[in-house]
């Protein structure tokens, strides 16, 4: 009789709406979710709070996240891989080492979030549908040491971003932050901290670098067009090649 109705517990969370799920659901209740998901189909947690939950190393590969309140949560190693975190609430997260190949973050709440040594391909170089989309993402704040190579950026809110590389901390080479052939129009990186990062060919059109640190960063061949570096700190960075029409404070 308990494990009939354990079942029937599960079963609806999987299909009740969200707006009947009030209550904040644990690791074990959202593990049984993950098991009881029929296979080929995809676990559903829209709309749902997970707030502060330990949710390191769950696979929430293809899963519905979108609405979710991951506000503080725990994601470490966790498995986004094809999820949609579309709206999804993550101030505060801890999502270094997760799996994030084709996950979907438009007009998520990032700030303040741990995105380190993110997992973001199969090999050492990202693949075009591989790449995860952030646009209209709130970044601001977010402590980052990752690969955004071709992801979709667009209008994203990456004020006071923490992503400047650690010199004191690079005996086998460089390790930085990489928004290489990125798209970022429109995106905002007002007073964040870019030192060593890699823009190389990056769409960078109306973007925001108000005083911004920029100093050693590899902005060759990135798109420029309209951009706003005013008060922005240039030192030793690479133009090469950049499209600075229009562009703002650059001198």
């Amino acid at each position: 009789m308990r494990l009939a109705l354990n079942l029937f517990c599960i079963t609806c969370l999987i299909l009740a709406p969200s707006s009947v799920l009030a209550a904040e659901l644990t690791r074990p209740q959202v593990q049984s979710i993950l098991a009881a998901t029929p296979a080929g189909q995809k676990a559903s947690f829209a709309g749902m709070s997970l707030a502060g939950a330990d949710l390191h190393e769950l696979d929430f590969s293809n899963a519905d996240l979108s609405g979710t309140d991951l506000s503080g949560v725990d994601l470490r190693g966790a498995k986004l891989v094809g999820s949609k975190l579309i709206g999804a609430k993550l101030p505060g997260a801890r999502l270094n080492l997760a799996w994030i190949m084709g996950a979907d973050f438009s007009h998520a709440d990032l700030s303040g979030a741990d995105l380190e040594t993110l997992v973001v391909s199969a090999g050492m170089q990202t693949l075009a549908q591989e790449a995860a989309t952030f646009v209209g993402a709130n970044l601001s704040g977010a402590k980052v040491m990752a690969r955004f190579n071709l992801d979709d950026m667009r209008g994203a809110d990456l004020s006071h971003l923490r992503a400047s590389a650690d010199m004191r901390n690079q005996s086998m080479g460089l390790i930085r932050t990489e928004f290489s052939q990125a798209n970022l129009t429109d995106a905002n990186f007002q007073g964040a901290a870019l030192a060593h990062v890699n823009f190389a060919f990056a769409k960078l059109s109306r973007a925001n670098f108000s005083a911004a640190d920029v100093s050693d960063a590899d902005l060759t061949g990135a798109d420029l067009t309209d951009a706003d570096l005013t008060g922005a700190t240039t030192t030793r960075t690479d133009f090469t090649n950049a499209i600075l029409q229009g562009t703002k404070g650059y001198r």
